[in-house]
């Protein structure tokens, strides 16, 4: 029983001294933390804004019926891109093609009364005072005008029945793509009708609509004005698609909005794009990254920062005695894979960019020193090195 006892005790004591000397371990124990670090050197960087918005068509038109009649053909294939003035749909035109021969027929009746009117005034401003009265020269005169009044309207009745027989062939208004055909052939249309027979949709070049909040305009302003922001000659402007993709296109501001939504407190800015592709097209949803200027500051990696509910990051420097300090700074803007700041670090600074999540103040750090790629991944360096350089920086 004694030596059952024995083995049994055993491994408590054993669990209970280890216990014991853990307990007495500070933490951090087994030595300094390696973690990588990076010498910040101020720079001239990049203030870039995300930004989200929707493609709007420059040009998109409702093709609507500007004379009554029957659809004898559709003249075009949906998708296919017409030039403008492209026939899209043929109207029964018997009855306007009869129109205008009965226009030039009036017409052609006018123009016969003129000749004689005005022979007749001729002859009565020569018989004048020997036969002709007064009266009955101003009679002739009358003649002649209602005769070349009728005329002007044979003409322009004409032009109108002309004008009606070319709207039996229904054209493109603009360039573009149009859409499936709402109507079949025998469908009777109307003038002016409020169902369109289809729309045309211009692709290249398009519009798209981003939205900045009128706060951060105003911020925008500010550092502007006070210098802190430099703009820059013009905004550059990199286009993301719904599916991660960047838009290989060209981006110009078009305009800005005069007005603030009171729904989003939001002020539409509208850019314009080269699509010779036609990947953009109107209701897709993007996000924009622009950059407005340049400012001086320090790129601190987003992984080695933890954003705060009050706007601010926290990171961790490594101090002189090598033991890690906390940080709260606030950020001027970002790029893709960096925040950056203005104020509240300096030169030589050594920011801890890896193994951080479990930090406590104070503890001791085995710096070991690395260099980050444009893409934000962490290389091993034989020595310290500065940051990325930041004008390098998307």
């Amino acid at each position: 029983m004694k030596t059952f006892a024995a083995r049994t005790l055993a491994p408590l004591l054993l669990l209970a001294c280890a216990l014991a000397a853990g307990a007495q371990t500070p933490p951090g124990g087994g030595g300094p933390r390696k973690a990588g670090v990076i010498e910040l050197a101020r720079g001239v960087v990049p203030v870039e804004v995300t930004l989200t918005g929707q493609a709007t068509a420059v040009e998109d038109a409702s093709v609507r019926p500007l004379v009554d009649g029957v659809i004898t053909a559709i003249l075009y294939e949906p998708g296919r891109e017409v030039a403008a003035g492209a026939p899209l749909f043929a109207i029964d035109s018997q009855t306007y093609q009869a129109s205008v021969a009965a226009a030039e027929a009036n017409l052609r009746s006018a123009e016969a009364a003129v000749g004689p009117a005005r022979a007749a005034l001729q002859r009565y401003e020569k018989l004048v005072g020997t036969g002709v009265t007064a009266e009955a020269l101003e009679n002739a005169r009358r003649t002649l005008a209602q005769a070349e009044a009728a005329v002007a309207v044979a003409e322009a009745s004409l032009q109108t029945a002309r004008i009606a027989l070319d709207r039996t062939t229904i054209r493109s208004p603009v360039a573009g793509v149009p859409d499936v055909a709402q109507v079949s052939v025998g469908d009777l249309v109307t003038s002016g009708q409020s169902t369109a027979l289809t729309t045309v949709t211009a692709l290249d070049p398009i519009h798209v609509d981003l939205s900045e909040a009128s706060a951060r305009m105003l911020d925008l302003r500010a550092r502007i004005e006070s210098g802190a922001v430099k703009p820059g000659d013009r905004m550059a402007v990199r286009l993301m698609l719904e599916n991660g993709q960047v838009f290989d296109g060209t981006g110009t501001l078009s305009s800005v909005s005069s007005r603030v939504s009171t729904s989003t407190g939001t002020v539409r800015v509208r850019f314009r794009f080269d699509n010779p592709h036609r990947v953009i097209i109107p209701g897709m949803f993007v996000r924009a990254s622009v950059t407005l200027g340049t400012a001086e500051g320090y790129l601190i990696p987003q992984m080695a920062a933890q954003l705060q509910a009050d706007g601010t990051i926290a990171i961790w420097l490594a101090d002189a005695e090598n033991r890690a300090q906390t940080l709260r700074v606030t950020p001027m803007g970002s790029t893709d894979t960096a925040w950056i700041v203005g104020q509240g670090l300096k030169d030589g600074d050594r920011l801890l960019v890896d193994s951080i999540d479990s930090l406590a103040a104070g503890t001791e750090i085995a710096p070991v020193a690395v260099t980050l790629s444009p893409e934000g991944v962490i290389t091993d360096a034989a020595a310290p090195q500065a940051a990325p350089a930041p004008a390098a920086g998307n």
